[in-house]
């Protein structure tokens, strides 16, 4: 049996592959990010060609750089940035148009035509989602609609979609695969979640050719063999999972009522609802955690959709700070933000507004503050968005939520974690291996070949480092996010729509 899987981690901003070992330990990691394209405010694209030769490139780097013989190497599994949606030719295999990102708010007029038609609670009901401009589906009927020729082509059975994890297994089998799994169909709006299908009605209120879209596996299924070509030896895909789904398995949340969240590019609270598909009265997602063998586990989600973006926009647009840890060393030399409040609603508000024409916003300046108490605004606005999809969840999912597990790149900020535990009034738990997500895949992808035998065993290998307790007086707390509440009620509705 081989001793490593190796995970492809393929998000919003970078392509990473990590080695683990059977302890699931990181072995090795290699890491390359890919441009974010902006065509028009509010729209944002990535190049399928691109991430396709990052995610090969750093493969065959963290293989090689490991010195791990390709005999070694037991599966492969993937774990993706979700909604993103890529459209290709079946016979050339190139994209024809960039891959729409989840965050992208270009089908805005699509999702309100479909709410103003009334369908919103039938599309809630089979799918378990909001209609908004974050999901998969409006995406691909912009592409069809705004290119006719595309569309026709599509109409003679010529055009692959799917997301990323899709364009993925196209490539690395050689075009021999269209696939993906439960997780990732049940980010699309168009995957009916309780009878496991693409929804035969949602795809034709939204003209969709079914001929066009993936088959739908089990997370944990062979998904087909990586070419020869890539590392010399064909190696099975033995699972692929949504990057928040991921992350709930890897954070070992196999029970009911477990939760995580994960600050990435975006922040995404997920607790298992087991094999019930528990529906919100807040707002709150209802999605696919996972599919094993005949058995598919649900959880209740909240989405935020600028977290750690923010912080690259820190670095990036304002150009205030020069890496991540400065915005923490920034953040910790002032006391608090002088009354600042950052609303950074660059791609509308997920959770539990849904508006998409929300816009950013920085309140509460005076001639005193300084670029200290905007990066600890950045890193605060970060944690009141994770107390807003709480509060929902405590109310919806029957989530205790005495302690919350966190992982993600922007979880090793201490001042922020502690900041969250101080505005939740809960522990919250870090792991050692904050890459949650691409362990999940590692984890999901080695019980279907063998590495790991039972959920208790994978159980076993997870380990703490960190707890953060709450200090901040509760009086002080609460107030401070009763002034959050009020600066997002003024970013709200910003855009005519």
């Amino acid at each position: 049996m081989g001793k490593y899987v190796i995970t492809l981690d393929q998000g919003t901003t970078s392509s990473r592959a990590i080695v683990f070992d059977s302890s699931g330990n990181v072995v090795g990691l290699v890491k390359k990010e890919h441009r974010q394209i902006y065509p028009k405010p509010g729209w944002v694209e990535h190049d399928p060609d691109e991430i396709w030769a990052n995610q090969v490139d750093v493969l065959r780097s963290v293989v090689e750089n490991c010195n791990i013989s390709t005999e070694d190497i037991l599966a492969l599994g993937i774990t993706n940035q979700r909604e993103t949606i890529v459209l290709w030719d079946k016979n050339t295999g190139r994209p024809v148009y960039n891959a729409i990102v989840w965050q992208c708010r270009r089908t805005a007029d699509i999702c309100d035509t479909l709410i103003k038609e009334g369908v919103g609670d039938e599309i809630h009901r089979k799918t378990g989602l909001i209609i908004d401009a974050y999901f998969s589906g409006s995406k691909i009927k912009w592409i069809l609609d705004s290119f006719p020729n595309i569309r026709k082509e599509a109409e003679k059975d010529n055009i692959c979609a799917g997301t990323i994890d899709t364009w993925l297994i196209w490539n690395l089998t050689g075009g021999k695969a269209h696939a993906t799994d439960y997780s990732n169909a049940s980010r699309t709006m168009l995957f009916n979640i309780l009878n496991l299908n693409w929804d035969e009605d949602i795809l034709k209120m939204l003209d969709i050719p079914a001929s066009i879209l993936p088959e739908v596996k089990p997370s944990a299924s062979i998904f087909g063999f990586i070419d020869k070509s890539i590392l010399g030896r064909e190696i099975p895909i033995a699972s692929v999972m949504g990057d928040q789904q991921a992350s709930l398995f890897g954070q070992t949340c196999f029970k009911a009522g477990m939760a995580k969240n994960t600050y990435g590019t975006g922040c995404f609270l997920l607790a298992n609802t087991g094999s019930k598909a528990v529906f919100s009265k807040n707002k709150l997602l209802t999605t696919i955690a996972w599919g094993i063998e005949n058995k598919v586990d649900y959880a209740i989600e909240g989405s935020v959709f600028v977290a750690g973006s923010a912080i690259q926009w820190l670095r990036d647009g304002l150009k205030i700070i020069n890496t991540s840890r400065q915005c923490d060393e920034f953040a910790e030399s002032v006391e608090d933000t002088k009354g600042v409040y950052f609303v950074p609603a660059f791609a509308g508000l997920g959770t539990p507004y849904w508006d998409m024409y929300a816009r950013g916003a920085i309140f509460g300046l005076t001639s005193g503050v300084t670029r200290e108490h905007i990066a600890r605004a950045t890193l605060e606005a970060i944690a009141y968005q994770v107390k807003d999809l709480v509060e929902c969840m405590k109310e919806d999912a029957n989530c205790d939520l005495n302690l919350l597990k966190v992982d993600g790149g922007a979880s090793v900020s201490d001042i922020m974690m502690q900041f969250q535990a101080d505005i939740l009034r809960i522990n919250v738990v870090r792991p050692k291996v904050i890459e949650t997500t691409a362990l999940g895949a590692a984890f999901m992808a080695g019980l279907r070949t063998g590495m790991w035998s039972s959920f208790d065993n994978i159980t076993k290998t997870w380990a703490q480092d960190r707890v953060f307790e709450p200090k901040m007086d509760e009086e002080r707390s609460r107030k401070l996010y009763a002034g959050w509440k009020k600066a997002v009620e003024r970013s709200l509705g910003w855009i005519d729509s």
